[in-house]
């Protein structure tokens, strides 16, 4: 049964065009969160060093995806975003998740353009923010365009070099796929033990 959120079935299914959709939709759309970016760049990385993926397309073409993500993010939260924080609780929308993300704003500034790139939730909503909180627009491009280009070049080039220095990797891909996705949540698993510990003194 095809699963959408699995990486290495979305790879497989569209190739190429579906990693840059997925990267645009991860951070350009409000259901972004659910999307499997990091783990989806890595998986690609490993692809693409046994030749199963174009390694320079992917690089370029994933990064302008996701920079437009980011720049399609911006404008929502500039326009829509106000409303969001004034809606109701549903099953689409947690008013936690745009909490999770201002905290991470507040406490890295205009950097969060940048380190948000590396954190699932983040991903999705700092852009957003940074529309609702009217950011400098320029501003916002420099650094989306910097983190855009670091987090899919990196991501991509050590599952890259991972697949060069370890052939059968891919017979790992379930394996690596919870390593990835735990790395990228780690930082609000951090920051909700912080803030309990924090509570309770």
């Amino acid at each position: 049964m095809f699963n959408y959120l699995n990486p290495d079935q979305l790879i497989q299914a569209f190739g190429l065009m579906g990693i840059i959709i997925t990267l645009f939709a991860e951070s350009g759309t409000f259901l972004g969160f659910i999307l499997p970016g990091d783990s989806l760049l890595f998986i690609a990385g490993i692809l693409a060093s046994q030749g199963d993926l174009p390694l320079l397309p992917l690089l370029i073409f994933g990064s302008i995806a996701a920079i437009l993500g980011d720049q399609a993010g911006y404008w929502f939260g500039r326009k829509v975003g106000p409303a969001l924080f004034r809606q109701e609780e549903s099953f689409l929308f947690h008013k936690d998740r745009l909490e999770q993300a201002r905290i991470f704003y507040d406490k890295y500034g205009i950097l969060t353009i940048i380190l948000a790139r590396f954190v699932a939730y983040a991903r999705t909503f700092a852009p957003m923010l940074a529309g609702v909180g009217k950011m400098n627009y320029r501003t916002f491009t420099l650094f989306n365009i910097i983190g855009g280009i670091l987090w899919v070049c990196s991501i991509t080039l050590v599952g890259y070099w991972l697949g060069h220095l370890f052939p059968d990797i891919g017979d790992y891909v379930f394996e690596l796929i919870v390593v990835v996705i735990a790395f990228s949540i780690l930082p609000a698993i951090v920051e909700a033990i912080r803030r309990t510990i924090k509570g309770r003194r």
